[in-house]
């Protein structure tokens, strides 16, 4: 398969992060093996999280989660396991928050549209189209007032964020360049279940079809939805140039993610662990960060090498057009949360530039 260079280089770069070798057959995919490894590292294990995402091992998010496990399993002397279901293996993306709040799974690291739908409406700030122009800028926004006090809302529900995590921005794909409004009418687009991208699509023309991240390369093949919207690391490693035959390098909307625990389990781990848990994510974080834009790099450099996508990159009059036409959404999301929460958020993205 194609995506094989790539998951190696993803691998080896995890693994001397670590201080590790590169042992054949590392990253392979989840399965009876990984369930038993599982049970095994259960055992041996004082405490356990359990630990579920929806996306692979190689994109960003799977290799920071793994450089979690593997610093926690350290930093505790093996006495704290993490348990990483990737890939949609324990909950999806219909159903992991609901699974978080009824203590069916202990960590998640859900994308930031998840905690719209479950009654935080201001997280939808970071779906706004063209609301960032570089990460490091998304990252200053994070790490100020306002991306501190999005996470504290989450108390609301009895839910604790523990950080920001970064995957990169979003491009279009289709079966035709999308580079103008235009191109955009009548498509049928997956989305994650968001009205303020759900509204992005309809002021471009496209009708927004909600599917789980897990469903999409199956509903793209099949003709049920026409394109979607996705980092460069989730259209590679989700195989989706099987699919689309272009990717337009639009950089419309970022896509991060939130570590989240709830509070009774976070109370439930002793002072120490939660010193480790910390440390660990604090390490894993910024190393995911440092490395989320070269993951990216790596497969567009991939797929370009592939040939089976072609790839439209848009100048700065094509993007301005593209700001133009769904510049009501800001607005519409300003009605809904408070005109407050956006002016201080574009606020802080402009201190952040």
């Amino acid at each position: 398969m194609c995506a094989a260079p790539r998951n190696r280089l993803s691998r080896r770069r995890f693994a001397q992060a670590l201080g590790l070798a590169v042992l054949p057959g590392a990253g392979a995919g989840a399965g009876a093996g990984a369930g038993a490894d599982v049970a095994r590292a259960a055992q041996r294990a004082r405490v356990t999280i359990r630990l579920s995402h929806v996306v692979a091992r190689q994109t960003p998010k799977g290799l920071a989660l793994e450089h979690f496990r593997e610093r926690v399993r350290v930093l505790s002397q093996g006495e704290i396991e993490v348990l990483i279901y990737p890939n949609s293996l324990l909950y999806g993306d219909e159903d992991e928050m609901q699974a978080l709040q009824l203590g069916a799974v202990d960590m998640l690291a859900p994308s930031l549209s998840k905690f719209g739908p479950i009654g935080f409406p201001e997280f939808e700030l970071f779906d706004l189209p063209f609301m960032f122009d570089a990460t490091a800028q998304v990252h200053r926004t994070m790490q100020g007032a306002v991306g501190r006090e999005l996470l504290d809302l989450l108390s609301r529900q009895r839910l604790l964020g523990l950080g920001y995590l970064d995957n990169g921005f979003k491009h279009m794909s289709a079966n035709r360049p999308l580079l103008a409004p235009a191109d955009f009418v009548g498509l049928r687009v997956r989305i994650q279940s968001s009205r303020v991208i759900a509204h992005q699509m309809r002021a471009l023309g496209a009708k927004p079809v909600v599917l789980t991240f897990g469903e999409t390369h199956r509903a793209l093949a099949a003709g049920v939805v026409d394109g979607t919207e996705n980092p460069v690391s989730n259209f590679w490693t989700q195989r989706m140039h099987q699919a689309q035959t272009d990717l337009s390098l639009t950089a419309h909307g970022y896509l991060g993610y939130a570590i989240v625990v709830h509070q009774q389990f976070w109370q439930y781990l002793e002072p120490a662990d939660r010193a480790v848990v910390e440390q660990a994510l604090a390490e894993s974080l910024a190393w995911g960060n440092a490395i989320a834009q070269q993951e990216n790099d790596e497969a567009l450099a991939a797929l370009r090498a592939s040939g089976a996508t072609r790839i439209h990159a848009l100048d700065a009059v094509q993007r301005q057009r593209l700001r133009h036409a769904t510049r009501g959404v800001h607005e519409a999301l300003a009605a809904r949360i408070g005109a407050d929460w956006l002016r201080r958020m574009r606020g802080a993205a402009a201190a952040a530039a």
